[in-house]
């Protein structure tokens, strides 16, 4: 995460006339030695080119690796992906930085700082991603519609539980995916074995735990969890259907991003998935993968 530095700095005290009585005596070998080199301070170093004082667009923190983060790609969390896919279809103007739970002022991500500029330099309070809607409302360029009330609590439920389950499991515990799990989430933050197996039992657990107390059972199966992602998924391409857009919209809205923020992770290319059954499960529904290349060009077009 980024660190605003503060332009002031301590100073020096003044310097005390020879002889006069100060806190700790200065030995007489110590004293001539620093008025042969005496003590300097240094002016503060410059912020980095890439921390300018004044922010003409709005920074979104999320989890994204450096190098796509500069490039402005799509998180590989679904949880930043779909608040960074919904502020670009509401035409917010934002950049994206790299960032972890733990730099997040409410412990999770992702959040947005708003602009600001130099003659308002004030400082700007976070925006947690439970009011980027209410944000994306007030500043946005496009206005994105919004589902009904009683078809998208429905639906959501598919993608709250029977798809983020199986999500969890394929990522967190499936063996196969332990690489891809590592790349992501572990070896950027250590290259400590001990800090990195420590972190992968963390994780494991954590999302182990959240399945257990999400469908109530005893242990994890998962032919059960892809079963129930398999039967998720075709809902959701049975209420797509011909359309562009879910519910019927003219243009894209939040639940389509929430949509996109699964099935894009699991269609693209760039992540190694080798437990690949709920890729397999995306590919069943020509829809869902249309609809999943046309928030892709909307919102990144030829950058991804």
């Amino acid at each position: 995460m980024e660190v605003e530095m503060s332009s002031e700095t301590p100073r020096a005290p003044n310097a005390r006339p020879s002889g006069a009585p100060g806190w700790v005596a200065i030995p007489a070998p110590l004293a001539r030695l620093f008025k042969k080199f005496p003590l300097l301070t240094y002016p503060p170093n410059e912020l980095p080119a890439r921390s300018p004082s004044a922010r003409d667009v709005a920074t979104l923190y999320v989890f994204i690796s450096n190098e796509d983060a500069l490039r402005g790609l799509p998180s590989f969390n679904p949880s930043c992906l779909k608040w960074q896919a919904f502020l670009k279809l509401s035409g917010i103007d934002f950049r994206v930085v790299s960032s972890n739970n733990h730099a997040s002022p409410s412990g999770a991500l992702p959040f947005l700082i708003p602009p600001s500029s130099a003659n308002a330099p004030s400082v700007c309070t976070p925006i947690a991603s439970n009011k980027l809607e209410d944000y994306a409302a007030q500043h946005g360029t496009s206005n994105v519609p919004a589902a009904p009330d009683f078809k998208q609590e429905t639906y959501e439920s598919f993608l709250s539980y029977q798809i983020r389950n199986a999500w969890l499991y394929a990522l967190y515990l499936s063996r196969p995916n332990s690489a891809l799990l590592s790349q992501l989430y572990i070896t950027p933050v250590s290259a400590s074995r001990v800090v990195r197996t420590t972190i992968l039992y963390q994780l494991r657990h954590a999302a182990e735990t959240e399945i257990l107390k999400s469908m109530g059972v005893p242990a994890v199966n998962s032919d059960a969890l892809y079963r129930g992602a398999k039967e998720a998924f075709g809902a959701l391409s049975a209420v797509l259907g011909s359309g562009d857009w879910f519910f019927g919209d003219a243009s894209p809205s939040l639940f389509d991003a929430t949509v996109f923020s699964y099935t894009h992770l699991l269609l693209d290319d760039s992540l190694a998935w080798e437990d690949r059954a709920l890729t397999d499960i995306v590919k069943r529904f020509p829809n869902l993968v249309q609809h999943r290349d046309r928030i892709l060009q909307i919102c990144w077009g030829s950058k991804t």
